[in-house]
C-alpha cells in the first residue's frame, strides 16, 4: 500500500509523519595493502673444527731439513773416504761419518714418531699413479734412514771397531767380531746407500717437476710462511 493511502487512514486531525530516509551506511577504511614480505639474510655457515693445513708444521720442517742435509753431507763423506789410503785423516773422516749415522738414526726415530702422532697436509690434487708413487718413495726413503745407518753400525761392529758417539757415549756391538761377516755387511751397508741416493734423487726430480712444470705450491708446504 502506498504513503498516500497510509495517511488516509488516520484520524482526522492527526499530523502526518514525515517519511524517514535510510540511513547511509558508514563510510569503510580501505586496509592498508600488506608489505611484502623480506626474505630472511643468509646464515654464515658455521665453522667446525680447524682449517685445513696447507703446511707442514715447523718442527716436522726442521727434522727434514736437518736431516736432508746430514744425509748429503754423510753421503758424500763416504764416497770420497772409501778410497782414500790408510791416514789420520781417513781415520777422523772414518769417526765423523759413523757420529753423523748415529745422529741420522736418532733423527729420523723422532721424525717418524712425530709424522706418525701429527696429520700432515693433504695431497695436492695429482694422478692416481703420481700419487702411488709419492708415498711409495716417501716410505721407502723412510726405510732407507733406518737401514743405512743400523747395516753401517752392524759393519763397524763386525769389523771389530765399537761405536764411540762424538767420543763420549760408546754403544753396543750388534754382532762379534767377524772378518767375514764385516765384509757382507759392508758390501749391504754400501747397496743400502746407493739405493737411499736413488731415492733421493727421485724426490728432487718430483719437487722440480712440481715446482717447474705444475707450479702448485708443493715446495712451499716444506717452507716456513704463513698458511
Amino acid at each position: 500500500m502506498s504513503t498516500i493511502d497510509d495517511n488516509a487512514s488516520l484520524p482526522a486531525g492527526s499530523p502526518v509523519p514525515a517519511t524517514v530516509a535510510p540511513a547511509a551506511p558508514a563510510p569503510v577504511e580501505p586496509i592498508p595493502a600488506a608489505a611484502p614480505a623480506q626474505a630472511a639474510p643468509p646464515v654464515p655457515p658455521v665453522m667446525t673444527g680447524k682449517p685445513a693445513k696447507t703446511r707442514y708444521d715447523g718442527l716436522a720442517m726442521g727434522f727434514h731439513w736437518l736431516l736432508a742435509i746430514l744425509i748429503i753431507c754423510t753421503f758424500s763423506v763416504g764416497w770420497y773416504m772409501a778410497d782414500l789410503p790408510f791416514s789420520m785423516t781417513r781415520l777422523k773422516l772414518f769417526n765423523w761419518h759413523k757420529w753423523a749415522g748415529v745422529t741420522i738414526l736418532a733423527l729420523s726415530a723422532l721424525r717418524l714418531l712425530w709424522r706418525l702422532s701429527h696429520r700432515p697436509p693433504a695431497d695436492l690434487p695429482m694422478p692416481g699413479w703420481q700419487k702411488f708413487g709419492a708415498h711409495a718413495v716417501h716410505w721407502l726413503l723412510y726405510a732407507a734412514f733406518f737401514a743405512v745407518p743400523l747395516s753401517g753400525w752392524a759393519y763397524s761392529s763386525a769389523a771389530g771397531f765399537p761405536i764411540v758417539w762424538f767420543g763420549v757415549l760408546q754403544l753396543p756391538d750388534f754382532v762379534s767380531p767377524d772378518k767375514a761377516l764385516a765384509a757382507t755387511l759392508k758390501e749391504v751397508h754400501g747397496l743400502f746407500a746407493y739405493g737411499l741416493g736413488l731415492l733421493v734423487l727421485a724426490h728432487l726430480g718430483a719437487v722440480v717437476k712440481h715446482v717447474v712444470i705444475d707450479k702448485d705450491g708443493l715446495l712451499q708446504r716444506m717452507l716456513p710462511g704463513r698458511a
